[in-house]
């Protein structure tokens, strides 16, 4: 097994059953360092709370009116 940084990430790269190179996110493997959120909450928290402002981002522009006449008068029931 080895670690290395590609693609601005970390990856652990092993040999599969079929002999093949094989590599997976650090983050998804006890090869990684404990992420200092969950060593803190010691499993109190299911998130972590940058991963929310994240999904909070996303649920923000998913709720946004999308379309070149979304914001016109003309395409309302007031008009």
């Amino acid at each position: 097994m080895a670690v290395q940084q590609t693609w601005s990430r970390d990856r652990v790269y092993f040999f599969g059953d079929d002999g093949t190179m094989q590599s997976l996110p650090t983050a998804w493997t006890d090869a990684a360092e404990p992420d200092v959120f969950v060593a803190l909450s010691a499993g109190r928290s299911a998130f972590r709370v940058d991963d929310l402002l994240s999904l909070a981002g996303v649920l923000h522009g998913l709720s946004r009116p999308r379309g070149p006449n979304t914001n016109c008068k003309a395409n309302s029931a007031e008009a």
